[in-house]
């Protein structure tokens, strides 16, 4: 206790040194502004005298304040820490006494004192400072105009040709600090009048108007220079989706009519869109010929590019309107590539058949980089499709390697191997085949073995089409799609571990994406079967469960505690047995049985005696919490077969990695065991004494899951973003089953859940880590997270993470860990914290100090705050954002 006491206070004595360091540095962010200089530490910008807050206005101001993290600024406080002329400094204290330089010298060498002066402590330091730093924003009129006219280009774009802007500084009140307010007054809006056109090819007047009511432009709208942009997209993708092939965008312009200088009630513009000819640029000279709708003539399609250039002779396949060019050996299936190339002979050109055909080649994971060329064909209006591929090596090698270490692994060694076999069949299938293995030494306080071993292997298969038996789905499930079968087979062993588990897995799966947006995935069989080797070692393992046992055992085995005179301890000398003395100790305990057939189980027997009625009187609530006991001793160690259907749809609207102001959603809808229960009804199935049916001599699960995940983005600019995540789960069990198998139950805590609590230590509900790993069928989690930048790739964030697990619906009665309605809602658990983030580009690694803000598993006076503090924080390591 007292290691403990000194501990807190050492580290109180940390967080105190460091808010005296901020506070200090937060006093001094004017260290580098002049006596008649500003900083700027506010712009405000009032329309109409209404204060905007949008980014997108926002943005245009030149001189932006110094960045802040809530409030502090942080980087101009570590450019201030900065010395300025480090070089001459060095320099003054080199000479400032006669002899130093010369003892310098003497002890080191001149070179040796030259690079003293060039060294981190005296230089790079300062240069350091200055990169990750950030400069004071020093108020520049000019920049200040500047904005102005950005601001009012701004508005004009949106209608206010006569606007007028003005800028008022304010340093009433600040010490060498400026604010600035930017003032626009907007005038009266413009309108559209009237719409006309002018369109020099037939071809394109006639697919213009055919969709001409669809325009983003409509005659009474305010003028909106965005709808313009947007207008010339939508008529781009209309004309090359209509034949148009080789239309140019620019070709779009619009002619705008309106009166600035006289203004009136009824402002209005008149609006004409002209769309061009086609221009040609040649060498000397720049010519323009009429658009025209082209049709596709000639498909041709080279699937060994690289080998034909290389002067292999050549071979020609045609199949439906595909004239297929290989050289040496034919190793693909013509249908294969007709239905990933969407062009069709005598059909009008389209980009939205280049964009999938580029699309769907990808996918097939066989060839590099697919290049789709069109030529002019000798006939006018024809167009010949040249599609150029290369194929990827057919075998591809994987390995990997790892080094891990837990409570219970002192060490552990993993390797692992991957061999991808690419277009097996002829048809794009791909064939992969993975091995793993783990080895190390085991925990000996835990284990009588000191290693362990866990050995795995999958195979599986990828086609790129929905394979369903007698049933064509190219017409529900199309090819642009790129709808995929999987079929994948996997075991994995584990020895000296845990129970030693073998599980065997087999999956036959769909999935299939209509665009970037969405995503559809359905699991028509998910086979998993769990056998535990050595069942007798579940309070070897669990030791929370065993401690709870033995602590009720201690009633019951004739000691009485001399500290404690209300201990009423008595002696059944027909439970002796189970018991043994342990070595410094007074106080017999539990045998726990290990993998000797011949050492008395003394969990099992104490467990039966009580349950059985062998002995009495039996102490009040000792059968109720042996029972419970026992029923989880069962649920973890018995063998599970899980036979499931599952479909998962995910929708997101996210536009590129660098988008930060998007939505994901996710839903899940999976059923256990329906199939088997629907079989048996035509086919006996033997059951066990619970009258549950059995499949090879073990009871199947049979459990309806749902889960919603949604998470939500906000750009707060700047790269400060706000991201949100609310998930919901249940698996309610029904017919075979009374619960849910481990495997499938949810568990809270951890890096990418509530990160104040370690992985599966909160919950169930109110109850206080009952278990080693506490899980249960219902989950709700709430997650909150505020992402800023630092300095460079090292990003900061501050989180909250709400959210319990319960049972409901299932064989648990303790109230304190089931769902009872809106009552059981305070027992949702809230963690709070700091974070850190370092951005490696190719993947984000992750650091959360996680504090225990409102604990459920404390009494309720004491659920706030109590463990708020460094010595009781949880220090979470992850991969990635959490969400």
């Amino acid at each position: 206790m007292k290691t403990v006491a000194c501990y807190k206070h050492y580290i109180a004595k940390i967080s105190l040194i460091l808010l005296l360091a901020i506070f200090h540095t937060s006093c001094n962010s004017l260290k580098k502004v002049e006596d008649d200089e500003y900083l700027i530490v506010k712009n405000t910008i009032l329309v109409d005298s209404v204060k905007v807050k949008g980014e997108d206005v926002h943005s245009l101001i030149y001189q932006k304040t110094n960045t802040a993290i809530l409030g502090y600024p942080l980087r101009l406080n570590l450019y201030n820490l900065a010395k300025e002329n480090p070089d001459s400094l060095y320099q003054v204290w080199l000479n400032k006494k006669p002899k130093r330089k010369e003892r310098l010298v003497k002890l080191l060498s001149q070179k040796q004192v030259d690079r003293l002066g060039e060294s981190f402590l005296v230089k790079g330091l300062s240069t350091w400072l200055k990169d990750v730093g950030e400069a004071p924003v020093i108020l520049d009129t000019a920049q200040t105009r500047r904005s102005l006219e950005r601001l009012s280009a701004f508005y004009n774009s949106k209608g206010y040709f006569n606007n007028s802007t003005t800028y008022a500084i304010d340093t009433t009140n600040r010490k060498k600090k400026a604010a600035v307010d930017y003032q626009i007054n907007l005038g009266k809006p413009f309108y559209i009048d009237s719409l006309s056109n002018d369109i020099s090819s037939k071809a394109i007047d006639s697919l213009y108007f055919l969709h001409a009511n669809e325009s983003l432009v409509q005659k009474g709208e305010q003028f909106d220079l965005n709808n313009f942009t947007l207008e010339r997209e939508r008529l781009t993708t209309i004309f090359r989706n209509g034949g148009i092939r080789n239309f140019q965008e620019s070709s779009i312009t619009f002619d705008i009519e309106r009166d600035t200088v006289r203004a009136s009630d009824d402002q209005k513009m008149n609006i004409n869109l002209n769309i061009g000819d086609l221009r040609r640029r040649g060498e000397n000279q720049v010519t323009t010929s009429e658009y025209i709708v082209e049709k596709i003539n000639k498909i041709n399609v080279y699937t060994n590019f690289l080998s034909a250039t290389n002067g292999a002779p050549i071979d020609t396949v045609h199949y439906k309107d595909l004239i297929i060019h290989y050289a040496g050996k034919f190793k693909i299936k013509p249908k294969t590539l007709d239905d990933a190339i969407f062009f069709e002979k005598d059909s009008i050109y389209r980009d939205l058949d280049k964009i999938r055909s580029s699309r769907q080649l990808n996918s097939l994971n066989i060839f590099k980089y697919p290049n789709i060329i069109f030529e002019e064909d000798s006939v006018q209006n024809l167009v010949n499709t040249n599609i150029y591929l290369a194929p990827k090596p057919k075998y591809s090698l994987g390995t990997n390697f790892e080094v891990s270490r837990s409570n219970l692994r002192r060490i552990g060694v993993g390797m692992g191997a991957s061999l991808l076999i690419r277009n097996i069949f002829k048809g794009a299938e791909n064939l992969s085949l993975s091995a793993d293995g783990a080895f190390g030494l085991l925990s000996t306080e835990i284990f009588q073995d000191d290693f362990f071993s866990e050995i795995g292997g999958d195979i599986s298969l990828d086609f790129p089409r929905i394979w369903f038996p007698f049933i064509n789905t190219s017409s529900i499930i199309p090819n642009y799609t790129l709808p995929k079968t999987r079929i994948a087979i996997g075991t994995s062993f584990q020895k000296n571990i845990g129970l030693d588990k073998q599980t065997f897995n087999t999956i036959l799966g769909y999935n299939w994406s209509p665009n970037d947006f969405k995503k559809h995935a359905i699991e028509l069989l998910n086979i998993q079967f769990v056998r535990n080797v050595n069942r007798n070692r579940f309070f070897s393992v669990y030791r929370n469960t065993y401690e709870q046992l033995d602590a009720i055992a201690d009633d019951y085995d004739g000691y009485q505690d001399p500290n404690d005179p209300t201990d009423s301890a008595q002696s059944f000398p027909e439970l002796a047995p189970f018991f043994e003395t342990v070595e410094g100790t007074e106080n017999p305990r539990l045998l726990v049985p290990d993998d000797n057939p011949d050492t008395p189980n003394g969990t099992t027997g104490f467990t039966e005696a009580i349950l059985n009625g062998t002995v009495s009187p039996i102490f009040s609530d000792d059968l109720r919490q042996v029972s419970r006991i026992e029923e989880r001793r069962q649920r973890l160690t018995e063998n599970n077969l899980i036979f499931t259907t599952n479909y998962t749809f995910n929708k997101n609207n996210r536009n590129g990695i660098l988008d930060n102001n998007f939505y994901q959603f996710r839903f899940k809808i999976e059923s256990a065991g329906n199939l088997l229960s629907a079989f048996s009804n035509l086919v006996p199935f033997n059951e066990n004494e619970n009258g549950q049916l059995l499949v090879f001599g073990v009871p199947f699960s049979q459990y309806i899951k749902t889960e919603f995940d949604y998470v939500k983005y906000w750009d707060l600019s700047r790269s400060n973003v706000l991201a949100a995540r609310v998930f919901f789960g249940i698996a309610i069990p029904y017919g075979n089953s009374n619960n849910i198998p481990f495997v499938r139950s949810y568990f809270a805590g951890g890096s990418n859940d509530n990160r104040a609590w370690f992985p599966y230590s909160l919950g169930p509900g109110s109850t206080s880590a009952l278990n080693d790993f506490n899980e249960a069928n219902l989950k709700l989690a709430l997650n909150l997270e505020y992402r800023f930048p630092l300095f460079g790739d090292l990003n900061g964030a501050v989180f909250a993470d709400a959210g319990n697990i319960w049972n409901v619906f299932d064989d648990v009665e303790n109230k304190d860990a089931t769902f009872n309605g809106f009552e059981s809602l305070k027992d949702i658990a809230l963690g709070s914290g700091l974070g850190l983030r370092y951005d490696f580009t190719y993947f984000l690694f992750r650091l959360d100090l996680g504090f225990k803000t409102y604990n459920p598993a404390e009494i309720p006076s004491k659920r706030w705050f109590r463990d708020y503090n460094f010595a009781n924080s949880v220090l979470q390591i992850g991969i990635n954002y959490p969400f």
